[in-house]
């Protein structure tokens, strides 16, 4: 094939998946022929850490450049990009393919974690559940093709609490205090969740981070002091009016120490409230904890 047709094809095919042969594996890369003999190159900083080739293997991998080299093109795949899974999650899920789901975002830390945010076009569908399958048929192909990456679906929102909350699967959050100009949030969990929010070599924490900008540290909770003294909010039914209530839980305040945690001017400008509010709210609540 003449060297630009090539080039031109294969630019075309840019964030496909395609199919090739193993014919020559270096240290620092592995030389693959598509199925009409023209070499691809697959770098080793594009593999997967558990992937391991022989010659005459069939792989997948995504085409994501084509390089000049002495005026010949080189066309680089990878297995570590992004777009890699997205199109397997393309292939796997036909709701995908037909965009009544589309994926807002993917980061992945390749052959260890991957975070996949979704959204549904249509009410009827759940994204999760369709990219995941009955008992998980769906997602087990792709699992087993990135070398037992874990693999988090997780439904995209635009309420930034419950983003960060879901991007810290599978961990539970107590609750959560988040500077939104400062691009940062304070996560505070339960001693037995710390460790599942950071995950195994702090990918799983360093994932979330990437899915929603925002840089995340973890607080321990005492957690005697939290079951001992909190109180949920709902119990204040009848001294703080529930539009109120909504309007902290919606800040990720489910608890009167949640919302303590908190400055009173912080309270008053993401929860919306004035000031007198905010007052007579810190005053009740603190009364109860004292109490207690």
């Amino acid at each position: 094939m003449k060297k630009n047709v090539l080039a031109k094809k294969y630019e075309d095919r840019i964030g496909e998946i395609i199919s090739a042969e193993v014919y020559q594996v270096w240290k620092k890369e592995i030389l693959l022929l598509d199925e009409e003999g023209n070499e691809l190159i697959l770098p080793k900083s594009e593999q997967i850490p558990q992937d391991y080739f022989k010659k005459g293997e069939n792989i997948r991998a995504v085409v994501t450049r084509v390089d000049l080299k002495n005026n010949n093109p080189v066309i680089i795949l990878s297995r570590t990009s992004p777009d890699f899974l997205a199109k397997l999650l393309e292939i796997e899920v036909p709701e995908i393919f037909d965009g009544l789901i589309i994926i807002k975002k993917i980061v992945r830390e390749p052959g260890e974690r991957a975070k996949v945010a979704v959204e549904s076009y249509d009410d009827r569908i759940d994204p999760v559940g369709a990219c995941v399958g009955m008992k998980g048929s769906r997602i087990h192909g792709i699992v087993r093709e990135l070398k037992n990456e874990n693999i988090d679906v997780i439904n995209w929102t635009s309420n930034l609490q419950l983003l960060i909350q879901r991007s810290l699967t599978p961990a539970k959050i107590t609750s959560m205090s988040v500077d939104s100009e400062g691009k940062h949030a304070s996560i505070f969990l339960k001693p037995d969740q710390v460790s599942l929010a950071i995950g195994k070599r702090g990918a799983n924490i360093k994932l979330a981070s990437e899915l929603t900008g925002f840089e995340l540290d973890v607080y321990r909770d005492n957690e005697e002091e939290e079951e001992e003294f909190d109180v949920d909010l709902e119990e204040f039914s009848d001294e703080i009016d529930e539009w109120v209530i909504d309007a902290l839980k919606k800040i990720g305040c489910d608890t009167a120490r949640s919302v303590m945690r908190m400055t009173p001017s912080e309270l008053e400008k993401r929860a919306d409230l004035e000031k007198e509010t905010v007052e007579d709210i810190r005053r009740i609540l603190k009364e109860e904890l004292e109490r207690e």
